[in-house]
């Protein structure tokens, strides 16, 4: 049998991406080197930050405001909570990233965002000091993602729509053959689709870096503590992204639904590669510079560490996805590069490629997002 479409790699954009296929009525196979819903990538963790008010780019704000409409969906699809609406906190100086961005991707876009005093923050947060030169901004439409619960629902959906799936199994390589496309496997069968997509996440960085794009694989550890008081329960606290002066970088984080409060510092971390990445967590290196910083910004709330994972960012060069036509295949299509900013976005990627092996071009605005980027910067 050939296949539409054969899709490789089933985390948080490849189980998306398969499930809008054989939602359209395509003949889909899917393959994953590992196990579903695994946690040895990048879609894992418990909770991911959802927010319109995109401070990487305005440009991103489009394609976030369908992924909300799509979660919505998907939800509805699958009968599971997903998307959790708890408000984003943003606090820094005026002119940090995060709050200059912020601001310009909510006024170009008319967004919703509340600018707090520091008495209004006291009060709403009884437990939070600002620094002297911070300010505060509230997005009310922000929230939290449960990265397994949608990627399991993708799968679920997928799955219930004639979508073949198979896991434990790996593309060892893929070649043209007649008009479409050969995959050998590891388990030393074949698969033959007329179009192939590669959602590889980390393991992306050989088929990049062949045509001419750099990327680096950082290793990030996220850490879950359990809080002093019921301050930071999800019912009474939000979302954070903190761009703090001094901080190696942004510490970001979430409310305790259950499972403890968790905060990370947003790429910072030693680079590395899919398959050597470090697992093991050291605490001086990797849990004590989070929970020295957390219990300055939000005390009481890191006061016992319930556990430590690491977890992959595949970062570009300028931070933006790669989402395009393979440049010398076109019926290739390349979904990575997601920057540790990207699991948001996974049920409008889904869509996007969709419509890019499906159709050969998407409904949605992706030029900036295209590997044309990078030949103009070389030139």
């Amino acid at each position: 049998m050939t296949y539409d479409v054969a899709i490789v790699g089933l985390g948080g954009m490849g189980s998306a991406i398969m499930a809008h296929c054989a939602a359209r009525g395509a003949s889909v196979i899917g393959l994953e080197q590992f196990q579903p819903v695994h946690d040895l990538g990048s879609s894992h963790g418990k909770s991911r930050m959802i927010r319109k008010a995109y401070f990487e780019d305005p440009a991103y704000v489009p394609l976030v405001v369908r992924a909300y409409e799509l979660w919505r969906k998907l939800e509805h699809d699958s009968g599971e909570e997903i998307l959790r609406l708890t408000g984003v906190l943003s606090v820094g100086e005026e002119s940090s990233e995060i709050i200059a961005g912020t601001r310009r991707a909510a006024k170009d876009h008319g967004l919703e965002l509340e600018s707090l005093s520091k008495g209004e923050v006291k009060a709403r947060y009884p437990t939070l000091e600002l620094l002297e030169d911070e300010v505060a901004i509230f997005e009310p439409d922000g929230g939290v993602l449960n990265p397994e619960r949608g990627v399991a629902a993708h799968l679920q959906v997928a799955r219930a729509k004639g979508a073949e799936l198979r896991f434990g199994v790996a593309m060892e390589k893929w070649q043209v053959a007649g008009e479409g496309f050969e995959l050998r496997l590891s388990d030393g069968t074949q698969v033959l689709a007329g179009k192939l997509v590669l959602a590889l996440g980390p393991w992306f960085q050989e088929t990049l870096e062949a045509l001419g794009v750099r990327i680096r694989v950082q290793r990030n550890v996220q850490a879950w503590f359990s809080p002093a008081s019921n301050a930071y329960e999800a019912s009474r606290f939000p979302a954070f992204l903190l761009n703090r002066r001094g901080l190696p970088a942004p510490l970001y984080g979430f409310p305790d639904f259950g499972d403890g409060v968790k905060a990370a510092y947003h790429g910072l971390g030693d680079l590395t590669d899919a398959e050597r990445v470090d697992r093991t967590v050291n605490l001086a290196r990797d849990v004590e510079p989070i929970a020295r910083e957390l219990e300055r910004w939000m005390p009481g709330a890191a006061r016992t560490l319930r556990e430590a994972k690491p977890c992959m960012y595949t970062l570009t060069p300028d931070g933006n996805f790669v989402i395009d036509c393979h440049p010398q295949h076109a019926g290739v299509t390349l979904c990575g590069g997601f920057s540790g900013h990207g699991f948001k976005f996974a049920p409008v990627i889904g869509e996007i490629g969709a419509d890019l092996a499906l159709d050969g071009r998407s409904r949605h605005d992706i030029e900036f997002l295209s590997l044309r980027r990078f030949a103009l910067d070389e030139s």
